[in-house]
């Protein structure tokens, strides 16, 4: 199928069925996609964590919208960011660069003084702002490729964040949530979804040309 068709059959399922995990194989496949998404200055501001222990995912509903639909999923991606930045930050990935490159480190130490005066200048709470933002484009690409492979997923921002970090224990790792991607298989007698046509903005509406 071609990827406009995998995100024509995809929608935000929204009941699992329990008893189907994705294999480790699909799920690997999955975060590589993600992994490979583009970021802001190539530094991967964020990272993701996997859940498949049911006590953990059962302890993390406490305060989202649909606590069954994280609760029966077979994994919950959460991903990630950076709560700030830091020149420390900042030289370790641009060394992993210059590392895998075989370049001599500082190679690229121009740009990177320009964007270390950039995010010492901001807050951390701009620091966040934008690292958040590069996790989404990640969870569109890992959404795709879970679509590619028939293993269905739902996009969530719907809980708590300051439960799911302290589950996690996310503030020890400079790390804040910023949203979830459940994965499983779909329980179609309960998907109440599954059966209805998809609906998007017509194309001519969403499409402005200038």
């Amino acid at each position: 199928m071609s990827l406009i068709e995998d995100l024509q059959w995809r929608h935000a399922v929204k009941a699992y069925d329990p008893s189907k995990k994705v294999s480790q194989e699909d799920l690997n496949k999955i975060l590589e996609a993600a992994r490979l998404a583009p970021t802001s200055s190539g530094l991967q501001p964020f990272r993701i964590i996997v859940v498949e222990n049911q006590e953990l995912k059962e302890k993390m509903t406490a305060g989202a919208l649909n606590p069954e639909v994280m609760r029966d999923s077979s994994h919950v991606l959460v991903f990630a960011a950076w709560d700030s930045y830091s020149n420390e930050k900042i030289d370790k990935v641009y060394d992993h660069h210059t590392d895998v490159r075989e370049l001599p480190r500082g190679r690229f130490s121009s740009y990177t003084d320009k964007i270390k005066e950039m995010y010492g200048a901001q807050t951390p709470e701009e620091h966040f702002a934008h690292t958040a933002r590069q996790t989404y484009i990640a969870l569109g690409l890992a959404m795709a490729q879970a679509a590619e492979l028939k293993i269905d997923s739902t996009p969530a921002e719907g809980f708590s964040n300051e439960a799911v970090d302290q589950i996690l224990n996310l503030k020890e790792l400079g790390l804040k949530s910023v949203s979830l991607l459940y994965l499983g298989y779909r329980d179609s007698a309960n998907d109440w979804l599954s059966t209805m046509k998809k609906v998007r903005v017509p194309m001519e509406e969403f499409i402005i040309k200038k």
